[in-house]
């Protein structure tokens, strides 16, 4: 069983008279130390599926298993504590609190849930080598550029060393060259963390970081390719790239 694992997923929306299938039968699951991309035009239930597996959404039918313990069918304060210890989260807007600085906005994670922050000082230190912001740990976010902010983000998402990391676009308000820089960042995480990750996004460079891309259309995976890490990144991309244009996606 992977670290984060959905069987038979189905979601149903109601507009009016009608009834729309967002996801209809998705099978999905996560290792650990891997890192999956979720790829699919707007419509095909991409974000819907990223929300299911952060248990931000019930589904309508089939399960998730989380770290070992279901996600679904429990109270909505039991997936809320599952969510708080074993999941983090990294959004295209970065979602930073204004007031707080960086080491500030790092730790809140720590501080919901009731523990003391002095405790996470070493992995906070960690973290801020890791995102390179050891000498701007206590600018707040308008001190910040937009790369730097999502860095912050990324460390956020880390500090309670979750099963899994969920991020949604998370370079899709970044200029290529931040981009760049966040999507490394990704990757080291995995590689050096042994941390999961599950990355929604349209952008096919973002994509070609992952271990396996997975491509939704009409709320089903139409395809599933695994990215070989000895490939240089053009064929990397190059393999994306292709798969899309055949799918017509």
């Amino acid at each position: 069983m992977g670290v984060l694992e959905a069987r038979e997923l189905r979601k149903q929306y109601t507009l009016g008279e009608h009834s729309v299938n967002a996801l209809d039968g998705v099978n999905f699951q996560v290792e650990r130390g891997e890192f999956v991309a979720i790829m699919g035009p707007s419509g095909s239930g991409k974000s819907t599926l990223l929300h299911l597996l952060g248990g931000l959404d019930h589904p309508s039918e089939g399960s998730i298993t989380l770290a070992g313990k279901p996600l679904t069918g429990i109270s909505d304060n039991d997936a809320t504590l599952a969510r708080r210890h074993n999941i983090g989260f990294i959004f295209q807007f970065f979602n930073l609190v204004p007031t707080l600085d960086a080491e500030e906005n790092i730790l809140l994670p720590v501080i919901i849930d009731g523990k003391d922050p002095k405790e996470y000082q070493d992995i906070l230190n960690s973290l801020l080598e890791l995102v390179g912001l050891q000498n701007r740990r206590h600018h707040r976010p308008d001190q910040l550029s937009g790369g730097e902010q999502q860095r912050v983000a990324i460390a956020r998402a880390l500090i309670t060393r979750p099963a899994v990391v969920l991020a949604d676009e998370p370079t899709g308000n970044l200029d290529s060259k931040s981009g760049k820089v966040i999507m490394e960042l990704l990757r080291k995480s995995c590689d050096e963390m042994d941390q999961s990750i599950v990355e929604v996004t349209h952008d096919a460079r973002a994509a070609a970081y992952a271990d396996r891309v997975v491509f939704l259309r009409d709320g089903q995976i139409e395809q599933e390719i695994c990215l070989e890490p000895e490939q240089p990144f053009s064929q990397r991309l190059r393999t994306i790239i292709d798969v899309l244009e055949k799918l017509e996606l």
